[in-house]
């Protein structure tokens, strides 16, 4: 587990997480993420929201998504394993269920946040997305969907441990909206001996109040 829900939400102030800089990226930072989300425009890479998906976890859902693309969805279902760690259930299909529920509401929280922090997102997101860039910059050598847990934590540490402060700050953002999204849901709250957050950081982060679909 990367790190505790109290810690993660006691990092947002009443000001909330849209009024943020979730990057906070340099003037060589910011010309890379903006390099990489054209040419990812250009090449045809898709970048619209996934939309309503099949869920074979959970066929009754009919969450639509209204931010993360189809390859968005693949990068969190990567990532979510390495950073939610033993919180998520063992059983296969309980497990594909609390993933799933984890990455439709990080969906809804990056819907509510600010325009500032949603093009940061998507370039992030993107730079990850794009072949070229994953394998040069992240270091990720498989496409997403065929990334194992170990070599994402493998990702994530290099990039938390990194002296590139880009780096450093999408780690940041990354496990903070999952952690946030997964620790922060109601039902979850347990499995960090947390009683639940203060309404500060609630009424701090509405963006991650709701839960799945129906």
């Amino acid at each position: 587990m990367t790190s505790r829900t109290d810690e993660t939400l006691h990092q947002s102030d009443a000001n909330g997480l849209d009024r943020r800089s979730f990057l906070k990226a340099g003037l060589g930072g910011t010309l890379l993420l903006g390099t990489v989300s054209m040419t990812v425009g250009l090449t045809g890479c898709a970048t619209q929201p996934a939309g309503m998906v099949g869920d074979t976890s959970s066929p009754a859902s009919n969450y639509q998504f209204r931010f993360l693309t189809a390859d968005d969805i693949a990068l969190f279902e990567s990532l979510v394993p390495a950073i939610a760690g033993p919180g998520l259930p063992e059983q296969p299909e309980a497990r594909r269920a609390a993933i799933a529920g984890t990455i439709e509401r990080i969906d809804s929280g990056i819907h509510k946040f600010g325009p500032a922090n949603q093009k940061e997102l998507r370039r992030l997101f993107d730079l990850l997305n794009f072949g070229l860039t994953r394998v040069t910059i992240a270091r990720v050598w498989s496409s997403w969907p065929n990334v194992t847990t170990d070599e994402a934590h493998a990702f994530l540490e290099r990039w938390r441990t990194s002296s590139i402060g880009l780096f450093n700050n999408g780690y940041i953002a990354l496990t903070k909206i999952s952690n946030v999204a997964f620790y922060g849901y109601e039902e979850n709250w347990h499995l960090s001996g947390y009683p639940g957050p203060p309404q500060y950081a609630v009424d701090a982060l509405p963006q991650f109040k709701q839960t799945r679909s129906a």
